[in-house]
């Protein structure tokens, strides 16, 4: 099922908080979102209805594994993306903005192709001199479902 673009970011947004603080809410996700409460509200409500996410007693947002699943694969084409625009000499802000806007309307089959692309670029001695592009930014797997 194909989410919308909205919801795809509020995972990808649950998934960031999480990475850097032990325990996210609402009222972060807000924050980090410049959303209003009630927005952020009905979107939580969404996510767990979808079985995305898992909210505690004490108010605390946890990616189900299928949320988390689907977060990371949201992170990893924003990483991907972001790092392969820069690596074209694009100024950071605008390919973090730009990754942003195309990571959820890119297909599985388009953003599969590019990573092998940019492998098969990285392993051609001609094109590494030309090519920037480094995968180790791109370590996502921080946390484990």
């Amino acid at each position: 099922m194909k989410l919308k673009e909205s919801t795809e970011n509020y995972l990808e947004n649950i998934f960031i908080l999480s990475q850097k603080n032990s325990m996210v809410r609402s009222i972060d996700l807000a924050r980090s979102m410049s959303f209003s409460k009630p927005s952020v509200s009905r979107a939580v409500h969404k996510l767990q209805d979808l079985d995305y996410l898992k909210v505690h007693k004490d108010g605390h947002l946890e990616l189900t594994g299928k949320g988390l699943e689907k977060a990371k694969a949201i992170y990893e084409r924003h990483l991907f993306l972001t790092q392969y625009f820069m690596s074209l000499g694009v100024d950071e802000t605008t390919a973090v903005n730009d990754a942003c806007r195309i990571e959820h309307g890119l297909s599985a089959q388009t953003f599969e192709l590019m990573k092998k692309h940019i492998s098969y670029c990285n392993g051609c001695k001609t094109a590494k001199e030309n090519c920037s592009f480094d995968f180790s930014n791109m370590d996502i797997k921080k946390q484990d479902s």
